[in-house]
């Protein structure tokens, strides 16, 4: 197991925005999802994060967006200990996150347009801007034709790519993707991917949990590989 992230680096919020220090979860007495994990993730930095079902991918993506608490340890996101924020201050803190889920979570009576646009719309960005930063993403990712559209007209990979780009219109500073690439053919995932990767080369950390061996090969990231709750390899990303 690789020794980064076991002390406290120094430098502000922005060189690591996220950061766990020994961070374990357990659901049942004598159980863990996740053992002592320590991990550092640097501004700009793309990370696939890897390992069979059950390794604890899921859990440690839930940890970093703050949607569960750790059992043990510290996670320290863009400088602020989760563990310690409440009320108002989890929100705030989720507008600086991008998080594509698993099960996409649209809304199913509002448009893509609008599903897209509601993380604009949560911190006040004027209507005509918001519009034009949803059209721009859709057309990235293939969408501009299908604005207007509700979410179950849609097949999945449409509502994947709908989810993907509702996680990256805000700009975030950190990007989480659980399983991005799960439900689009070959071709388009390597699209989806290279929105996501240039996504990073602008200063985005991301996290991509992901089984497809391929797509960790084909892009030559840094891979935090889990077993049974662990991290068992830190490989580092081939040289630019």
């Amino acid at each position: 197991m690789s020794g980064r992230g076991e002390r406290p680096p120094g430098g502000v919020e922005g060189d690591r925005p996220v950061r766990t220090y020994h961070v374990s979860k357990s659901y049942f007495a004598g159980t863990y999802a996740l053992r002592d994990i320590n991990l550092e993730v640097a501004r700009g930095e793309f990370i696939f994060l890897t390992g069979p079902s059950g390794a604890g991918k899921t859990t440690l993506l839930k940890l970093l967006f703050a949607a569960e608490r750790p059992t043990e340890g510290q996670i320290l996101i863009l400088g602020r200990n989760v563990a310690r924020q409440g009320g108002a201050a989890i929100p705030t803190l989720r507008r600086r996150i991008g998080v594509v889920f698993q099960d996409f979570k649209l809304l199913a009576r509002r448009t893509v347009e609008e599903n897209v646009r509601m993380a604009l719309d949560v911190v006040g960005t004027p209507r005509r801007e918001a519009r034009a930063r949803v059209f721009k993403i859709s057309k990235e990712l293939g969408l501009e034709h299908r604005r207007y559209h509700h979410p179950l007209s849609l097949s999945g990979g449409e509502q994947q790519r709908v989810a993907i780009a509702r996680a990256l219109v805000n700009e975030p500073e950190i990007l989480l993707a659980d399983e991005p690439s799960g439900n689009l053919d070959s071709e388009l995932t390597l699209d989806i991917m290279d929105v996501i990767a240039n996504v990073s080369a602008r200063g985005t950390a991301v996290i991509v949990a992901t089984h497809d061996r391929n797509l960790v090969a084909r892009y030559g990231k840094r891979v935090v590989h889990l077993e049974t709750g662990c991290v068992v390899d830190d490989l580092p990303g081939a040289a630019p």
